[in-house]
This record gives structure tokens, C-alpha cells and sequence, in this order.
């Protein structure tokens, strides 16, 4: 049973990059909310430093193959009104990869003295690669990659807006809008596929409980046609803005538990663990996920921090 999972994870991974758009074809991360910029880069400049961010998941340890995600990003203000950043990924999925850096630029509009509207273009470049060299299936005719690696570059492009306040959030997001179509002659039987456009809705409130305490419900919402829209919903509970505790749910997918600590106001490490929900939780011991963020370069300004 486990070599039949080992081989749906591959198929399925060879489906989404090869020729057919199924499922998500972006990296999946839980702990969206403290790492706001790669799902929309608007939220750039919405506060008054820089932030430097990496994120490591490991998606269903103990399957062979099983996707693993590193990201590397930093965003922050460029003025008063603007906002720029960028980041580099890396996802992997058995002999399949991902990889690819996006750079984006945010014009800020002050709509009233508490909120502000962001709009942001962004750009970049994915690489998307088969290696037959590092799959052998049990039987011969099983196997649809012939030995070699196969590389396919395309330019990505993508909108995204960010309303935000003092205590609150609302953002939407359009990444991969170039829908370029994928060409895998030598290592897939059928290798011709499209790229398809993804959309993110995300949004969170932070309740000030008393001095010490804060509640910070936040969603998001995600569609990749033609999969059925997918939610997550979250609760974070943060003591003293220095550490917290939370839970979010992630639909038909995992339950996940968060948590982390702010050293001096500028250093954050947080951790999600996935308490998987799907059938493949019977194979899996569950998904890690761990991030390391750095404030640096704070901005003199009269415009409040979000946070």
C-alpha cells in the first residue's frame, strides 16, 4: 500500500507540472499569516521596516518524495507611499522541481487618517524540472520518465491589492496570470500543459484583550480552477507581542498547531505542525513548517505600525 501511495505522490506531481492543471501548483505554507508578502506582495511597504523571512515546510514526513518548500523573501517600504520586495523558492516533490524568484513593486493610497490601500504589480521567473534519473518504478512498463532531466523557464506575473488599518487586514491576490504552457517532450508521454491562475483572499483582525493579551483571528480563502475553492481559518493568541500560541483549520487537508517567539522586537521563530486529516495521514506522522524572520532598517514615520 505504501509503494501505491509512493506512486500517486509522483503521478500527481508529474500530472500538475506535466500536462494537465490539477490542484495547486504554488507552494502551500501554514503559517500564512506571519509570512503575508509571498501570498501578497501589496502588503510591501504597509509597514515601516524591512523584513528579511525564510520558511522551511516538510509536507508529510516519512513518504518517500513527499513535497519539501524553502522560501526566501524581504519586503519593505521604499517611501512614505511605496513598497518593494522579492523572493526566491524552491519546491520538491520527488523527481520533480520547482523554482523560481518573483520582484514586486506597491503604491500605497491613504484612503482616511487609520486606513490605506495598496496596489502592487509583481514579476518574475519559474523553472519548472523533471529528472528521470532519480525515479525507477518496480515494473518496466510503469515507466513514463525516460533518463534525463528536463528543464522548462517561463516569465510569471501576477496583481494583488491590500487594504490594511492599524489592527486589521483584507487582501486579494492573482499570482502565475501568464497561463504558459508547459513542454516536457523527452520526459512525459503526453507533454504539452498549461499553467493555470491562481486567487488568494486573505484577511485577519487583531483584538487588543488587555495589555498583556491579543486575539488575531485571520482566513484565507484560495481557488485554482478547476479544484473547488479551499479555506483555512486561524486564531493566534499573542502575549505581550513576544509569543504566541494558535490553531488553524485547513479544509478537508489539516488541523494545525502554531506557535512562536519574538526576541527584542525584531527576531521571530515560529513553528506549524499538521495534524493531517486525509488518508494520507495514515502513512505520514504529519507536516512540519518552520520560519526565522528579522526586522531591520525601521522607518521614521507618523503613519502607525500595522501590527
Amino acid at each position: 500500500m505504501l509503494k501505491q501511495l509512493h506512486r500517486l505522490i509522483l503521478t500527481g506531481c508529474l500530472l500538475s507540472l506535466g500536462f494537465i492543471a490539477i490542484g495547486q501548483q504554488l507552494p502551500q505554507y501554514s503559517q500564512y499569516i506571519l509570512n503575508r508578502y509571498v501570498i501578497n506582495p501589496a502588503s510591501a511597504g504597509s509597514e515601516q521596516y524591512f523584513v528579511g523571512q525564510t520558511n522551511y515546510r516538510n509536507q508529510w514526513a516519512g513518504i518517500k518524495d513527499a513535497p519539501s518548500t524553502y522560501i526566501l523573501s524581504v519586503n519593505g517600504p521604499l517611501a512614505s507611499n511605496m513598497g518593494i520586495g522579492g523572493y526566491l523558492f524552491s519546491d520538491v516533490t520527488g523527481p520533480t522541481r520547482r523554482n523560481g524568484f518573483n520582484f514586486s513593486y506597491s503604491y500605497i493610497i491613504q484612503l482616511n487618517d487609520e486606513i490605506r490601500l495598496s496596489m502592487a504589480l509583481n514579476a518574475g521567473l519559474l523553472q519548472f524540472t523533471i529528472d528521470g534519473t532519480e525515479i525507477t518504478f518496480e515494473e518496466e512498463n510503469d515507466n513514463i520518465l525516460a533518463s534525463a532531466r528536463e528543464d522548462n523557464f517561463f516569465p510569471d506575473a501576477g496583481f494583488s491589492i491590500y487594504l490594511f488599518g492599524p489592527n486589521y487586514f483584507f487582501g486579494a491576490s492573482a499570482p502565475q496570470l501568464i497561463r504558459n504552457q508547459l513542454d516536457f517532450e523527452k520526459s512525459v508521454e503526453d507533454p504539452t500543459g498549461r499553467l493555470t491562475s491562481h486567487y488568494f483572499i486573505t484577511g485577519g483582525y487583531t483584538y487588543e484583550i488587555n495589555d498583556d493579551f491579543d486575539l488575531e483571528p485571520s482566513m484565507m480563502l484560495k481557488y485554482v480552477r478547476p479544484v473547488p475553492m479551499q479555506y483555512e481559518f486561524s486564531v493566534r493568541g499573542i502575549y505581550q507581542d513576544m509569543a504566541w500560541l494558535g490553531l488553524s483549520y485547513r479544509k478537508t487537508d489539516a488541523i494545525v498547531l502554531l506557535a512562536g517567539y519574538t526576541l527584542q522586537d525584531n527576531i521571530s521563530i515560529g513553528y506549524a505542525y499538521d495534524f493531517i486529516q486525509s488518508n494520507i495521514g495514515n502513512y505520514s506522522s504529519g507536516s512540519h513548517e518552520i520560519m526565522l524572520s528579522v526586522k531591520f532598517n525601521k522607518r521614521k514615520s507618523s503613519i502607525p505600525d500595522e501590527d
